[in-house]
């Protein structure tokens, strides 16, 4: 009896995943905008000043350049 029970739930738990559980359709608006790529953590970006390579996270952001440290920000100025 218990068994039938599971079969049948297993049954309908597949069904579900099957037809009901289908993924969010996409808007039409996002597929024509170019979408701007977040930094992600371990992306790396060069210091305008010297040269070193730093992460985005770590790197100091000003005027739209990174910097890797206030030392190299203070010489740009």
């Amino acid at each position: 009896m218990i068994l039938k029970i599971l079969l049948i739930a297993a049954v309908i738990a597949a069904v579900y995943f099957m037809f009901f559980k289908t993924k969010p359709a996409v808007k039409s608006s996002d597929k024509t905008e170019p979408k701007q790529k977040s930094p992600e953590v371990n992306d790396m970006t060069e210091c305008a000043t010297c040269g070193v390579y730093v992460e985005v996270k770590e790197a100091i952001l000003s005027n739209g350049k990174y910097y890797c440290s206030r030392e190299c920000l203070k010489k740009a100025n």
